[in-house]
């Protein structure tokens, strides 16, 4: 017998995949949303297709949702996401805004739209986060300031909803091993290799030790399953948490975040290999 209905955004790879898998062995009927038409191994239901970066593709995604939950809609995880990284120097507006429009303002339509299901069946919220989230980082300001958004919308959110009967969880992982990190790390070096001479110059040393501290990261980090099981508790947890760091360097930087701000900065400054301020 089913445990209920979950939908899962961004859930072609990573995180989001190993959810959806997760969630369906589990019992529960995984409904993945998807940019492109990719059915998952079953128990994973069809997909449907939506893309955050197109918001006229958010309601009628959300309405079929809805449609095929039949009254049983349990669970959302706000999963999909990706990442705008360079100096702010050479960032357009329009980089902002499309990282905001998928990262933040997706989730909150889609959220929108599914909630008065969600609060019909004392549904739950998964929203996944960042440890970025609350320890910023050079050359990846859109990034990390578009996951304070999420943490702020969502601590905001789990108390609005409380009385109502829905939970509202954040996931803020540290390093995990996801497709994100190896277009990340391709996006920036594609960036700077398109900089005007002078700019690339000019940043050049600082880039090189962000990317140098991104790939060290990328060795030490975890499985997906872990974030996967994260969310699983979540969404099943008699008393769930309210926010859930997943990986040891995510709650070694939520003690270093937690600092005065000079000892927050030199650390940073010391990780990502920052030249001293002039």
């Amino acid at each position: 017998m089913s445990r209920g209905v979950v939908f899962v955004t961004g859930a072609s790879t990573g995180i989001g995949n190993a959810t959806a898998l997760r969630l369906a062995r589990a019992g529960y009927d995984v409904i993945p949303g998807l940019r492109r038409d990719e059915p998952l191994p079953d128990p994973v239901k069809p997909p449907v297709l939506i893309d955050l970066s197109d918001p006229t593709s958010i309601e009628p995604a959300c309405k079929e949702v809805v449609e095929r939950a039949g009254g049983n809609l349990v669970g959302l995880v706000n999963n999909a996401g990706y990442s705008v990284t360079g100096p702010f120097e050479t960032l357009d507006l329009a980089d902002w805004r499309a990282q905001f429009e998928v990262n933040f303002f997706g989730h909150i339509a889609i959220t929108s739209a599914l909630l008065p299901a969600l609060i019909a069946s004392g549904g739950r919220v998964v929203t996944v986060g960042s440890i970025g989230g609350r320890m910023s980082l050079p050359f990846m300001g859109p990034y990390v300031a578009s996951k304070h958004a999420v943490q702020a919308w969502t601590d905001s959110m789990r108390m609005e909803l409380a009385p109502h009967g829905v939970r509202v969880s954040l996931i803020e992982p540290g390093a995990i091993a996801t497709p994100l990190w190896e277009k990340g790390v391709g996006a920036a070096e594609a960036h700077r290799e398109g900089l005007e001479p002078a700019l690339r110059d000019k940043y050049a040393a600082q880039m090189d030790g962000a990317l140098k501290a991104a790939a060290m990261s990328e060795k030490m980090a975890i499985p997906a399953e872990r974030c996967a099981k994260a969310i699983e508790h979540a969404l099943t947890a008699r008393h769930p948490k309210g926010r859930y760091l997943v990986g040891a360097d995510a709650h070694l930087q939520a003690g270093v975040a937690a600092m005065p701000t000079r000892v927050l900065t030199g650390f940073t400054r010391m990780v990502t290999r920052q030249p001293r301020a002039k």
